[in-house]
């Protein structure tokens, strides 16, 4: 099977059968040479990443709907003229033989004409619609619905400037004993370039890509990738050793072994997870990573157990979200409606009010998402404290650098890529009130 055809059937898999990217791109790359799996996995999240404008051009230059499979192939045939730097004959050429190798070969000439037809204008100006929003839809490649939400949550020119930037840089740490010295070192010694985190100094952010499984570091547990904004999250909770801290939705256990870290492996965490199988995948990482003060457990966070009352010094609430915030994610936004944003928003309320019966009184709450979307974040964040007059919203102290705190707002902050250069999360942070 061709490289081509394997990234058509995950990009349909993913655009028509609602398959995630990262899992279906994992799937496809499995047993495939590094150079082509690369190439599959960019020819499918740039085709994703640009989908709305890709169909749009497309709409120039044919009539009525077509087949999902011939769509597809026209779809990543634009995208490598447009995007990928694909020589407009070699797209085209790849095209047809793709259209041919699944069994399409009558429709052959029609994606030829197609393709010539769009390689033909490229390098001219594509009109794009009149109406601010509806361009900035087609521009960005985001539904109509979440351009409106995010201009009447923010004014067109700030959704503008959100939807252009772009946080693509893999952002890795290390793990201790391995030191952030010992890391830079290492990375520069590899001449890998890179530059630290603005927000968390423990942040590496490399401007250039390896293959970061293979490496001894990775396999020993000594760097792990995460995004500075998760690792942000964490360091608002304020844990300290000795703390008895629950992760509520801990999977994959990214934030577990950095709130390990910040412990110094001392004291307890609490991890939970509500499938068992990424319970096995959480302890895998969490070995790897050679934390030992956290266990793993299968527990639903939407539920009360009458053990965890007040149980807490510290509970962090990365709550299932929409991932709006997150660049890795393009599928995400094609997925999602409002009806979808609302069933989260319930979701999580229902999983802020479990979690506020396990703070011990003084204790903390930190709520954070990974997505951009109001009704999610700060609409939750405010109908919480409505909810629980137990609970009040702290302001963030040191654990955010004196930009980020002066941008805080009531115990919350939404952060934005354009204005952080970060991906987009979102955190509150609560206390529960002492007994009187």
């Amino acid at each position: 099977m061709s490289v081509r055809r394997i990234a058509l059937l995950a990009l349909l898999d993913i655009t028509d059968g609602g398959a995630y990217a990262n899992l279906r791109l994992k799937e496809a790359e499995h047993g495939l040479p590094r150079q082509d799996a690369k190439w599959v996995s960019a020819a499918v999240y740039e085709t994703l990443d640009h989908l709305i404008y890709i169909d749009y051009v497309l709409s120039r230059y044919t009539k009525g709907r077509q087949k999902p499979a011939i769509r597809g192939i026209l779809r990543m045939g634009v995208c490598q003229v447009m995007f990928m730097g694909t020589p407009p004959s070699a797209a085209c050429n790849e095209s047809v033989k793709l259209a041919k190798e699944i069994g399409k070969g009558a429709l052959a000439g029609y994606v030829n004409g197609v393709l010539r037809a769009v390689c033909r204008d490229v390098g001219q100006a594509v009109p794009l619609p009149e109406n601010t929003r509806e361009r900035l839809s087609v521009q960005y490649s985001y539904p109509r619905w979440l351009v409106d939400l995010y201009a009447d949550a923010y004014g067109e020119p700030f959704t503008e400037a959100m939807l252009s930037a772009s946080v693509r840089d893999l952002t890795i740490r290390a793990q201790a004993p391995y030191t952030a010295e010992e890391l830079e070192a290492w990375l520069a010694a590899r001449k890998i370039p890179y530059s630290r985190g603005t927000a968390v100094p423990e942040a590496f952010r490399l401007q250039a890509g390896f293959d970061l499984a293979a490496e001894p570091l990775f396999q020993n547990g000594q760097i792990t990738v995460q995004s500075e904004s998760a690792m942000l999250v964490c360091r608002a909770l304020g844990v300290r050793p000795g703390m008895r801290v629950l992760d509520a939705c801990a999977a994959p256990g990214g934030k577990t072994a950095y709130l390990s870290m910040l412990m110094k492996n001392a004291g307890r965490i609490d991890a939970w997870e509500l499938h068992a199988h990424r319970c096995e995948l959480m302890k895998k990482t969490l070995d790897r990573l050679r934390v030992k003060n956290a266990e793993v457990l299968q527990r639903d966070a939407s539920k009360q157990y009458p053990e965890c009352r007040e149980a807490y010094d510290a509970v962090l609430l990365d709550a299932p979200c929409s991932g709006l915030g997150v660049h890795g994610k393009p599928d995400a936004r094609y997925g999602k409606t409002p009806a979808v944003i609302q069933e989260l928003a319930a979701l999580q309320a229902q999983l802020l009010d479990c979690c506020a019966s396990c703070v011990k009184p003084g204790g903390v709450l930190v709520y954070s998402t990974c997505t951009i979307s109001p009704p999610e974040n700060e609409a939750c964040a405010r109908a919480f404290l409505a909810r629980h007059s137990e609970f009040d919203a702290v302001e963030f102290d040191a654990c955010l650098p004196e930009p980020l705190r002066k941008r805080a707002a009531g115990g919350m902050l939404q952060l934005f890529p354009h204005l952080d250069g970060m991906e987009g999360f979102f955190l509150a942070k609560f206390t529960r009130k002492r007994a009187e």
